[in-house]
Parts: C-alpha cells; structure tokens; sequence
C-alpha cells in the first residue's frame, strides 16, 4: 500500500469514466456508519501529531495508495491506510507492524518488528493551520481569463489532472495559504493566493457534456494568464 503513486493515480479519478452512476447521498447519513470509523478518524489525526506532519503531508499519504487500498475498504480505510504510511514515513513503526498486530489481537501468533529509530520531518510551520498573510498582492483579478498549467507533479499537488490546459474565469480571490506541493515535503510553505476558478463544461469534457459550471480552487503556481 506504500508503493508512490504518480500525481494523475487513482485519487486524480475526477473527470475519468467507468465508475457508474453517482450515488445519492442520504441527507440523515451517520458520520460515523460503524464504530471503527471514528476510531480510524481519532487515530488518523493523532497520526499526524505522533509523525510530526501536517495536514497536506497525510493528503499525500493518502494519495501515495493502490486502487486496492484507495478504494476498497472504503472513506475510512483510506484514512487509516494513510495514518499507517504517516507513521512509518517517520519511522514511528516499522513495515509490517500493523499486519503483524492485528494478527495478534486476532488470537494468532505473528512477530512484530522491532520499533525503529524516530525520524521526524526538521520542519516546523510559521503558524497553525493553514492561511498566511502575504505581502504580494494577487496575480489575477476576479473576471480574468486563465489557463491551468499542464505538468506532471512527482509529488502532492492539488491540480487535478482534468483542468490542466483548460480556461476558465476567476471568481474569487480566496485569501493566501500555504503551498500543499511543496508543504506536504516540508520544503517551504511557499503561502500564495487561492483562486476559485470557474470552468464551462463543455471546455473540460467536450461539447456533448451536459452543461454546468464547475468551480474549483486553485494556487496561484498553478495557473496563468489566458486572457
């Protein structure tokens, strides 16, 4: 379930085809269908807190998944899957400790690993939580026309694939916040102002789409002046 995907993986699915129908969502729906996916939510926040990450690097541990463990077990499983790469990124566990564990507390007999040596990221935010205040004024203006760049991150981004070499029009300026591509690496937090974008339909998926506007919010690396 470590192995890295690419950027464009199996959580870049927006815009794709062949997943069926949408579901429709209960307005009554539980937070919490079963117990254990409030456990997988305390233990997943307290993952970043014990690995020493942030919000964006846990995104990315998410995003690094298979299909299998994307998808299958589920909203919560993603996240507990994400805690374990979390944790073993930073050496809090080594590889093999959570299957070997649940082994045991299953009344099997399974040797765990010997618990590594700490490695936390020497990184440390300016501030908490996301938003920064920044002296650069924005780059664009509400009513600008402007493209999605077209790359292919290694790492975390939040530049989905389907919008790249699109253009839409700014909507709103959304105030400055860290960085996730470069955030989630602990390289800089690189704070910058957020874009929410307004995307025609027909110029994401083609003119038979249905028609709509889509919006989505977007850092001021990833666009450019298209006007």
């Amino acid at each position: 379930m470590t192995t890295t995907q690419p950027a464009s993986g199996i959580a870049d699915m927006g815009g794709t085809d062949g997943w069926g129908a949408a579901p429709t969502i209960d307005p009554d729906e539980k937070v919490f269908k079963e117990p254990w996916e409030g456990r997988a939510f305390a233990l997943s926040l307290l993952s970043m807190r014990l690995s020493g990450t942030n919000l964006d690097a846990f995104r990315h541990s998410m995003n690094r998944l298979d299909r299998e463990h994307y998808i299958d077990d589920g909203y919560y499983g993603r996240w507990l899957y994400g805690a374990e790469n979390l944790l073993m990124d930073s050496d809090i566990i080594a590889p093999g400790t959570v299957e070997a564990r649940a082994v045991n507390l299953s009344g099997g007999r399974a040797e765990e690993p010997p618990a590594p040596e700490p490695h936390k990221p020497d990184y440390a935010p300016t501030a908490g939580g996301s938003l920064r205040q920044i002296d650069a004024e924005p780059k664009f203006a509400v009513g600008q026309r402007v493209r999605a760049k077209a790359r292919h991150a290694q790492g975390h981004t939040r530049l989905q694939h389907y919008i790249q070499g699109h253009v839409g029009t700014v909507a709103i300026i959304e105030p400055p916040q860290v960085l996730p591509d470069t955030h989630a690496h602990f390289i800089a937090e690189n704070a910058q102002w957020v874009y929410t974008v307004a995307f025609d339909s027909s110029e994401l998926f083609g003119p038979d789409a249905e028609r709509f506007t889509l919006n989505t919010d977007c850092y001021e690396d990833y666009l450019e002046d298209a006007s």
